[in-house]
């Protein structure tokens, strides 16, 4: 069986910071999935399970609500290995084109004061597994170590 492409990523170098993880056709219309690496794989802890559920809830919520990419989202989650989050968006991108927009996500993820929305049993899951204040932390340890001076390093994978 091939390996999907997500697997042939070196990522015994791979920094924090925003890939382009693939594009696919769909409908004739391109779409890119964007690999939003906040932790480095295999060298420093992964996020517990509460703070990547509140970055998923806030970031979901702020990018559908986006007055230039809230039609233009297609989905926003998160890694199975915890350290990082998938962006998939209708259009053809760059890594360089959603700086700004992830800029302008994670200080909303830090910058957010009450309740995460959807978190009620109505609307969640597992609305109890989810912890603001270690989002938050999260959020601004990514903009200011990555993303508030990235560099080509943190925005095309390794070889």
């Amino acid at each position: 069986m091939e390996k999907i492409t997500s697997f042939t990523v070196n990522h015994l170098d791979l920094l924090r910071g925003i890939y382009v993880s693939r594009k696919d056709s769909v409908g004739g219309q391109i779409v890119t999935t964007f690999d939003l690496r906040m932790t480095r794989p295999n060298e420093e802890p992964v996020m517990n399970t509460a703070e990547i559920h509140s970055i998923e809830h806030l970031g979901a919520t702020f990018l559908r609500n986006h007055k230039e990419y809230g039609d233009k989202t297609i989905y926003f989650g998160p890694m199975g290995c915890r350290t990082g989050f998938y962006l998939i968006l209708s259009g053809d991108y760059a890594s360089k084109d959603i700086v700004s927009l992830i800029i302008e996500m994670y200080e909303f993820i830090r910058d957010y004061e009450g309740e995460i929305p959807g978190a009620s049993p109505r609307d969640c899951g597992n609305y109890l597994d989810l912890n603001l204040s270690m989002a938050k932390y999260l959020a601004n340890r990514y903009l200011e170590e990555t993303l508030y001076h990235i560099t080509d390093e943190h925005l095309i994978y390794p070889e």
